[in-house]
């Protein structure tokens, strides 16, 4: 098989599917500074974007969680009205899409978004008008993205039967499943089968946040009590991978991860960030994609880890090596993992994605 250097070029030139993305996790700094002073909203640490942007990175050592999710206060609170909502989700799409991304599943909590009186159906519109502006904004400019949503529910705010009747309402103007997310540790998902079970009598789309902050528990009640679809992040299966001499033995949750071909929505830079990996060169990404798991290469908070999904995959080849090939390969597994339907994720793969790489490899 034949291998192509990724190049800067390549990478940001290459068509790219996005699945773990945070809404209130990638506001541009410029749109936080803009918004507070709209609404006089005076606890952000700094008024200079340079500032607030390298404020919100929370790469330091040391950090964790803890540091990691102190932003995420200061981006809920100018995201409490339908203008500020509508104006976040258009950025988020416009600016995806001039990052090569042409399918992203973007997330969030509605129920973060109702201190100034909206309701959770005005929400969902908010988010999903905004979308839809920002889609347009760059078909305008020859950059084609299509954008599905994910209502996330907060585990540790006991709502989420109340957020998958919404989603599931919402189903049919651009929702596209149900997540849950919020502190691993404490909050288990079998708290939360009744959401699940809606889902699934709904016949609708899942994926659940395990496996981050917390072990292979929330991993294995993720899959075998609440069938989850993908696994948001999911790094910590490695706990059940063991090397033995030059190769490696996969225990049994492992085994029937890989061998039922459940995503693993993994963020690289984001788990160095909030802990759950020391370094990038120490991720566990590299030996889950050389076992073949259904390895998919995501952000998570573009704002919190300062990055974009062509710089996570421009530092993953840095540090692993990886050729144009194996950047397809990540990009197909998360288009074939997408909640998108099966017809239009085959005309997507096979319009836009592989003729996409073939011409990038046709021309280096």
């Amino acid at each position: 098989m034949s291998t192509t250097p990724l190049t800067p070029a390549r990478i940001k030139a290459a068509p790219k599917v996005l699945l773990h993305d945070h809404l209130d996790g990638g506001v541009r700094p410029v749109t936080v500074l803009e918004l507070a002073r709209e609404i006089g909203y005076t606890a952000l640490p700094t008024s200079d974007p340079d500032e607030l942007a390298k404020w919100f990175v929370a790469d330091a050592p040391g950090s964790d969680l803890v540091r990691y999710l102190e932003g995420f206060a200061h981006t809920i609170a100018v995201m409490q009205t339908k203008d500020q909502i509508e104006r976040v989700a258009s950025e988020t799409a416009f600016d995806l899409a001039l990052d090569g991304v042409v399918y992203a599943e973007i997330r969030f909590a509605p129920e973060l978004h109702v201190e100034r009186g909206l309701s959770l159906d005005e929400v969902v519109e908010a988010v999903l008008a905004g979308f839809a502006h920002g889609t347009a904004q760059a078909r305008a400019q020859g950059k084609h993205i299509i954008v599905g949503t994910l209502v996330s529910a907060m585990r540790q705010a006991h709502r989420s039967e109340e957020m998958a009747n919404l989603a599931v309402r919402f189903r049919d103007a651009g929702v596209c499943g149900f997540d849950i997310a919020g502190p691993e540790d404490g909050f288990p998902p079998t708290e939360h089968l009744p959401a699940f079970h809606l889902i699934q009598r709904e016949n609708f789309h899942m994926t659940i946040h395990a496996g981050e902050a917390f072990g292979l528990p929330s991993i294995w009640e993720a899959v075998q009590f609440c069938d989850a679809e993908r696994i948001g992040h999911g790094v910590r299966i490695v706990d059940d991978i063991e090397r033995v001499g030059d190769e490696y033995r996969l225990g049994r949750l492992a085994s029937y991860v890989r061998d039922r071909r459940i995503p693993l929505e993994v963020c690289p830079t984001s788990n160095v960030h909030t802990g759950a990996a020391p370094t990038l060169a120490e991720h566990p990404i590299e030996l889950l994609r050389r076992l073949r798991f259904r390895v998919t290469l995501n952000t998570d908070n573009r704002l919190m880890s300062g990055i974009t999904l062509s710089s996570e995959f421009a530092a993953c080849a840095d540090v692993f090596g990886w050729t144009l090939e194996d950047m397809e390969w990540l990009t197909l597994n998360a288009a074939k993992s997408s909640f998108y339907q099966f017809d239009q994720r085959l005309a997507l793969i096979n319009h836009v994605i592989k003729p996409g790489y073939a011409a990038l490899r046709a021309s280096a």
